[in-house]
């Protein structure tokens, strides 16, 4: 049965509403649409202004993402200064994740393919990142962000294979399904080492319009988090691009979706 925290979001997918308009993202407009469209929480890093603000619309923190070059030797990270100020913040504002990417070797445009030797580097400074925030009573989990079967599998490896037990997954459904991985699989194989989840459908490549449709069964994931006995956060990444064709705006799919998975629950 889960027995979920509640519903968090991510901030992405509406800050990129405001750069199709070549406008900057107003944070108190897009908090106070995420509030009413029924969040509970946001992940984001809790810096005083930030947390203010999500204190002002009733949100709580579940959370932080922090994208590093995880492939890279540890010392290049500088965790002092990108990863352990953050998760003190996020310790501090009663959230629960800490969830780290392994950005791409060569960048966003070119992702090239990792070494077997530098996932397992990932393996060794996801573990070296949990020692260093034990402390704060935070669950450390690698996001699954690469868009093809080659790096995905290697950061799922990464994980699994050469990380300590410390280190968990955050499952990102719709990352997963285009880089041909299942999601509902990996809580079924992995049930100890799921720790979070972005939740998105996607109809190949393209991210759907709201959890409700699109090649992903959001029922199955649900069924199989439960069957697990997931306690953590239920946090969104939905987006919308041009393929999309959403009907509707982002917040009217947060909430569509929000009501979705209540049924689902």
């Amino acid at each position: 049965m889960i027995k979920s925290k509640g519903f968090s979001t991510g901030l992405y997918g509406y800050q990129v509403e405001y750069w199709k308009n070549s406008q900057d993202p107003n944070l108190d407009e897009i908090l106070r649409a995420v509030a009413e469209a029924g969040m509970n929480a946001v992940e984001l890093d809790p810096t005083p202004d930030m947390l203010e603000l999500a204190k002002k619309h009733g949100l709580a923190i579940s959370g932080a993402y922090v994208g590093l070059q995880l492939h890279e030797p540890f010392e290049t990270l500088n965790i002092e200064e990108t990863v352990v100020p953050v998760a003190k913040r996020v310790a501090e504002a009663g959230g629960t994740d800490l969830v780290i990417n392994a950005d791409p070797k060569g960048g966003w445009n070119e992702p090239q393919p990792k070494t077997e030797e530098e996932f397992k580097l990932i393996g060794d400074n996801l573990s070296r990142i949990a020692a260093a925030v034990s402390g704060l009573g935070l669950k450390v989990s690698l996001h699954n962000h690469a868009s093809d079967k080659h790096n995905a599998d290697g950061d799922l490896r990464a994980v699994i294979e050469y990380a300590s037990k410390e280190v968990g997954l955050c499952v990102d459904t719709g990352w997963a399904h285009v880089a041909g991985l299942d999601p509902v699989e990996m809580l079924r194989i992995y049930p100890d080492r799921i720790y979070a989840f972005h939740f998105r459908n996607q109809f190949g490549r393209v991210p759907s319009e709201d959890l409700t449709v699109g090649e992903i069964d959001m029922k199955q994931v649900m069924q199989a988090a439960s069957d697990i006995g997931y306690e953590g956060w239920l946090t969104f990444e939905l987006l919308h691009e041009e393929g999309t064709g959403a009907k509707g705006t982002l917040a009217e799919a947060t909430a569509t979706s929000i009501a979705f998975l209540k049924t689902c629950i």
